[in-house]
């Protein structure tokens, strides 16, 4: 790089990452929540399929530029500045052409419905252009692995979104603002992204262009919309199966899941670089040690947020959203299983793209966009809404399959993580269920001591947790406490 830039540990960036990413998450879901008590079933619905546009809209601004970003910040004598000023520049040109594209294809599968087209608009150029500018930031600060900033991002973006719903629920301004407000927030984020990157690097528009970032850009274009559209088919499918309102209901029982998936991101975004940097210097025997480390620590998380949403989802729902949405209660419980197994899946895939075999990830991913689009239409059509749930676990589990048969060392792999730990789990899971279903504190309570034994037994895990205490001086601190009694 054209300067040295002093990085964090893998730790401390997991930290950074995690306080952010919570309290963005917890911003988020009050957000959410509150707008599903603000909008009736069928506006939230026809909100949640044009929030879907925009999701997948954003991520054609970026086009798997990011994780090339990553790729090419990770080699030797790479000039930053002239990297980050071709990733802008490209940036630019792809919200120029997502536009364009965008709202052809929207005006063309909404014909006549003007509502839709309508709310199009309003929501998604602001919050698409705040999208790209707040990924650039984002970006930048996980090449040089300084997650603090990139938490702060984030946190700026959700702050942003509660303060302006907030207003203009206050002041009882219709959907088609409310909608518009929401868009802003992720504006606003954008800018002081962008602000803050170009306070650490010089970003010249006139630089000559990295020609790096062509490498390979097909398959990281392809395999990231992939990606995005998976979370977003359902609204997309299912508006074709069921109503609106029965969208609204998938949409708010999906939407826990999916704001909670932000948490295996941390311990994955702080991962990501270093497995990128350790297959780039040939060091394959620390990519796969880095690489079970991040399937381990990912599978425990997701457990973790597992259990209570598939035990309490009738009170959850209740709690969060009011009586007139508990039919999403049974779709939450389902769709809680999610958790672990996405959880899974981005450690794999994050291992694939990390050893260049994004080919490998984007052919699961495409498999499991069209296997999707059947089960979604299959299950909603026989079974509703709880259908539409059980086509979104089946998609995950589809996923995980194609990328462990692709991944290296995958009997590996499978025997030190995935087979004991998803075993041990779904057993637990089944059987707590089985017996302690009229009582569901107490079986969250057992499932979580069922899971400390899990971390404890693993050698590789008391060691790692070791590790970290360590550097904090407790067991130095004790045993200086211990001499001076003596």
């Amino acid at each position: 790089m054209d300067n040295i830039v002093k990085k964090n540990s893998i730790a401390k960036n997991i930290i950074h990452l995690f306080y952010s990413t919570a309290l963005s998450s917890v911003l988020n879901a009050a957000a959410l929540i509150v707008l599903a008590y603000y909008l009736q079933s069928y506006y939230y619905g026809m909100f949640s399929v044009v929030l879907a546009f925009a999701m997948i809209m954003g991520y054609f601004t970026d086009a798997g530029l990011s994780d090339i970003v990553l790729r090419e910040g990770s080699k030797k004598e790479v000039n930053t500045s002239i990297l980050i000023s071709s990733y802008v520049k490209m940036r630019m040109g792809l919200l120029v052409v997502t536009f364009l594209c965008g709202f052809l294809i929207i005006h063309l599968s909404n014909a006549g419905q003007r509502e839709i087209i309508q709310t199009s608009y309003f929501l998604i150029i602001p919050m698409v252009t705040g999208i790209a500018l707040q990924s650039i930031g984002t970006t930048y600060f996980q090449l040089i692995e300084k997650m603090q900033f990139y938490g702060l991002i984030r946190i700026i973006s959700s702050i942003c979104l509660v303060v302006t719903l907030t207003i203009g629920m206050i002041l009882q301004l219709n959907p088609l603002i409310i909608c518009t407000l929401y868009g802003l927030s992720y504006f606003a984020a954008g800018i002081f992204g962008v602000c803050l990157v170009s306070k650490n690097v010089n970003i010249r528009l006139k630089c000559p262009f990295h020609k790096g970032l062509l490498q390979n850009l097909g398959s990281f274009t392809l395999g990231g919309l992939i990606f995005v559209m998976l979370p977003q088919l359902g609204p997309l499918v299912l508006e074709k199966t069921i109503t609106l309102k029965e969208v609204g209901l998938f949409a708010v029982a999906y939407r826990i899941p999916q704001a909670l998936q932000q948490i295996p991101f941390i311990v994955a975004g702080a991962y990501y670089p270093v497995l990128f940097r350790s297959y780039n210097n040939n060091l394959l025997q620390d990519h796969l040690k880095y690489n079970i480390e991040l399937i381990k620590i990912i599978s425990l998380v997701g457990m973790a947020m597992t259990i209570p949403f598939y035990y309490m989802s009738e009170s959850i729902i209740q709690l969060l959203f009011g009586e007139k949405w508990i039919q999403a209660a049974l779709p939450l419980k389902i769709l809680s299983v999610m958790l672990i197994l996405q959880a899974i899946n981005i450690a794999l895939a994050d291992g694939l793209t990390s050893r260049a075999l994004q080919s490998y990830r984007t052919g699961v991913q495409l498999i499991a966009v069209f296997l999707g689009v059947f089960l979604y239409m299959f299950f909603s059509k026989s079974y509703g809404v709880s259908g539409a749930a059980v086509a979104g676990v089946m998609i995950e589990v589809l996923s995980l399959l194609g990328f462990w048969l692709c991944i290296p060392n995958r009997w590996i792999i499978a025997k030190r993580v995935i087979v004991p730990y998803l075993a041990i789990f779904i057993i637990c899971l089944a059987f707590i269920d089985l017996f302690l279903d009229s009582l569901p504190l107490l079986a969250i309570v057992v499932n979580y001591i069922l899971l400390a034994f899990v971390v404890f037994l693993d050698k590789e895990n008391r060691e790692k947790i070791n590790g970290y205490i360590k550097p904090l001086g407790i067991n130095k601190r004790w045993k200086s406490k211990k001499s001076e009694g003596v």
